[in-house]
């Protein structure tokens, strides 16, 4: 099985420095990313009816492409192993294919109850064989997914029942921080406007 790269490459360490945001990087990285699913992820998955799935085809191009089904099609098998059924669709095969040519996966599932995200990456091959297939009815193929890591997202920015989020900056508004930029074991990684705001916004006599 391939071992995942590091998460942050010469381009995301670059901009990180740039924008004051490496230190907050590394501790969130620290703190979040995992190699299996707790149970919490596992809840989250069970939850949705819909992922989207990347892949790289042969030629090194990324693809994205959304997935749907019933609540929970996702079929969680074990804490390192998804298994995603492929319904019929209009025969390019792009998604499946490019797992065929280079079997590197990223999912991005979306929990707007929260709201949260939950990137996963690992690597993933197809199968046709009916013993695969029958247990998920009406699908074509199933993609199993081995899982190398899995990490959260900050949700702010997904929009709740048809109402924008409060977090994207507007003029003449002042733009929110999200509540997790206030836990003490973040706080003092954060960028150095952050760290001003939020000084700013706690007064002289905070603490």
């Amino acid at each position: 099985m391939d071992e995942p790269s590091p998460l942050f490459g010469e381009g995301a360490r670059a901009l990180q420095d740039e924008l004051d945001s490496r230190r907050l990087a590394d501790a969130i990285a620290h703190r979040t990313m995992h190699a299996a699913l707790t149970d919490d992820d596992v809840e989250l998955i069970e939850r949705q009816s819909a992922v989207w799935l990347a892949t790289v085809d042969a030629d090194g191009w990324p693809d994205v492409s959304y997935k749907g089904g019933d609540v929970g099609f996702v079929d969680v098998v074990s804490p390192t192993e998804l298994r995603i059924p492929m319904y019929d669709g209009n025969g390019m095969m792009r998604t499946t294919g490019n797992i065929v040519d280079t079997g590197r996966v990223a999912l991005l599932f979306v929990d707007h109850t929260r709201p949260w995200r939950m990137r996963l990456h690992g690597t993933a091959t197809v199968s046709t064989d009916s013993a695969d297939t029958a247990p998920y009815h009406g699908a074509d193929a199933v993609i199993v997914v081995a899982l190398l890591r899995v990490f959260p997202n900050c949700g702010r920015y997904i929009h709740q029942g048809g109402e924008i989020s409060e977090y994207v900056p507007r003029e003449g508004v002042e733009t929110p921080l999200p509540g997790w930029k206030r836990y003490d074991e973040l706080r003092p990684f954060l960028p150095a406007r952050d760290q001003a705001r939020l000084a700013e916004l706690d007064g002289p006599d905070a603490g």
